[in-house]
């Protein structure tokens, strides 16, 4: 059993930052990717950036520069530095793990960008 608990998401300004976290628990394999994605009302859920156990770090273009996502492998952890939000960025943001053949979602937080 994996459980994924995200957590930081809420309500910033245009030009802002937030922090996201989201940490796993349970049965978790040494070797796996964790990632963040979004869905948007009316949108598809899309990626935002993965990272690897070993540091490896993946972005979506729209987010290069302006989002950093980083993990802590003791704490079973992964975050997303938010930087510069604009209003496209508002979207409920979901936490994956992939392990084995497996993936697993968190529950999901809302960022809101509005002024």
């Amino acid at each position: 059993q994996v459980q994924l608990v995200e957590s930081g998401g809420g309500l910033v300004q245009p030009g802002g930052s937030l922090r996201l976290s989201c940490a796993a628990s349970g049965s978790i394999f040494s070797i796996n990717v964790m990632g963040w994605y979004r869905q948007a009302p009316g949108n598809e859920r899309e990626l935002v950036a993965t990272i690897t156990s070993g540091g490896f770090t993946n972005y979506a273009d729209a987010m290069k520069g302006r989002f950093t996502i980083s993990r802590d492998n003791a704490k079973n952890t992964v975050y997303l530095q938010m930087n510069k939000v604009k209003p496209e960025d508002t979207a409920v943001y979901y936490c994956k793990l992939f392990q084995g053949a497996q993936g697993y979602w968190g529950q999901g937080t809302q960022v809101t960008v509005s002024s």
